[in-house]
């Protein structure tokens, strides 16, 4: 079969409800949480996506038992030092540098040195804004080029806390130097730039020795040892990163209306509703609770008329990182010129996605103003595309697939979009989501 997707006109007007895959983020935390605890976890909903495959291989290869049972997974944790370093192990994180990055701080008391890899898109990222925190608690590692894949760890059973300054607003980097701190005597503590907060909320909620303090721009975390972790029975709500996709497909297409059931909206999260409700999105949330220290809801969106520019401020930026490529579609319509800064994160990702962002753009014929860290775009309320375009080596980035998917059905014009495999990694489900919505 063709590893690609041909569309060649826009969507029609639709009013539905749809339910997308469960949360990336919260099913490899809910993994790697269960890998050390004292017992069987279950989770329902957990996103069946290679990205969270990775997770389980490499949890298995720590002698870990996971079973799967229909919508069902059961990982049988043995508890906090269950982890067998056997000799010569080599782990491979795939494309995911949230197992990449967050299973570094499980083995820096490793007993045998452990070999890290990745794919050709993960082997380009940086790994040294890991390995650096983590090497004060005493591990040591060697990298490629001294900062990527592949990389050797070489633990320590003399593990010492340290004091931790986050400040890219990295939730990946935040939390591996939390797990190595669950490994380690004494306390760690880490102020951090806002970032996404699921692992501190699951300690929270499993009671582990974790204290978080809330200031206006950052956090201030200390975290003990761990001795012991209970198990975690967990429905993983849906991811609101899939989500944003059909939350803008929604707005961008006439006469329809979309609800997405049982939504994760933790505040660290809901970057890209604040900003799109500042440009004239109509979103409402519905039957909001509280779920294991999630919030979660259904999201319900109706067409847009009138979308406004906006300066988008940079204390949205974290809370909206893997969005801003689908934000970018909707300042393309918007009445008058947007501006985004701060965004040097963004080519951190899968692949440099700011300048992909502006590349989608210009071969959309929106005028766009790049640097390495902003971008500005002079929206056009009747853009209209009556041309081919073409989408292809994008690093097999599954936002930009998805992206393009977007714009092709909000849009117009004929597009040929390659490396549907991308999808894969953390939506397997997404084209079949969209095929129902054009019926």
């Amino acid at each position: 079969m063709p590893n690609s997707i041909t569309l060649t006109k826009k969507i029609n007007g639709f009013n539905k409800s749809i339910i997308v895959s469960g949360d990336k983020s919260l099913s490899i935390r809910w993994v790697l949480f269960s890998s050390l605890a004292n017992g069987v976890s279950k989770a329902h909903n957990l996103l069946n996506s290679e990205d969270v495959m990775a997770a389980i291989k490499a949890i298995r290869k720590f002698g870990i038992k996971v079973l799967f049972k229909k919508n069902i997974c059961k990982i049988y944790g043995k508890g906090i030092d269950g982890y067998q370093f056997k000799k010569n192990l080599t782990i491979n994180a795939e494309n995911s540098g949230t197992v990449g990055r967050l299973i570094l701080g499980l083995l820096i008391n490793t007993s045998n040195p452990i070999r890290l890899i990745g794919d050709k898109s993960l082997s380009k990222r940086d790994f040294k804004r890991v390995s650096d925190p983590l090497s004060k608690f005493g591990a040591k590692f060697m990298l490629n080029n001294d900062k990527n894949l592949p990389l050797q760890i070489y633990g320590s059973s003399n593990l010492k806390p340290f004091k931790y300054f986050e400040n890219k607003g990295s939730a990946q980097c935040k939390s591996t130097v939390i797990f190595g701190a669950m490994r380690t005597e004494g306390t760690t503590y880490i102020k951090a730039k806002k970032s996404r907060n699921h692992t501190e909320l699951l300690c929270k909620y499993l009671k582990l020795p974790i204290t978080v303090k809330s200031k206006k721009n950052y956090d201030e975390i200390s975290v003990k040892k761990v001795k012991q972790i209970k198990t975690l029975n967990y429905k993983i709500p849906s991811d609101i990163s899939s989500a944003a996709f059909f939350i803008v497909l929604t707005a961008l297409s006439k006469n329809s209306k979309l609800t997405i059931k049982d939504v994760n909206i933790n505040p660290s999260r809901t970057g890209v509703v604040t900003i799109l409700r500042k440009m004239g999105v109509n979103i409402i949330f519905k039957k909001q609770k509280v779920y294991k220290g999630e919030k979660k809801a259904n999201i319900e969106i109706k067409s847009s008329n009138n979308l406004k520019a906006i300066n988008c401020p940079i204390r949205l930026n974290s809370g909206a990182i893997d969005e801003f490529l689908i934000i970018f579609l909707v300042a393309a319509k918007a009445n008058g010129t947007s501006y985004f800064k701060d965004l040097s994160e963004l080519n951190q990702k899968e692949s440099p996605r700011l300048k992909w962002g502006a590349k989608i753009l210009n071969m959309m014929g929106v005028k766009n103003i790049i640097t390495e860290k902003s971008i500005k775009i002079f929206g056009n309320p009747n853009l209209k595309i009556n041309k081919k375009i073409i989408i292809k080596n994008y690093l097999k980035d599954h936002r930009v697939f998805m992206t393009s998917i977007i714009a092709a059905l909000s849009f117009g014009g004929e597009w040929e979009i390659h490396d549907k495999d991308s999808i894969k990694t953390s939506f397997p489900n997404f084209l079949n989501i969209i095929n129902d919505l054009r019926k």
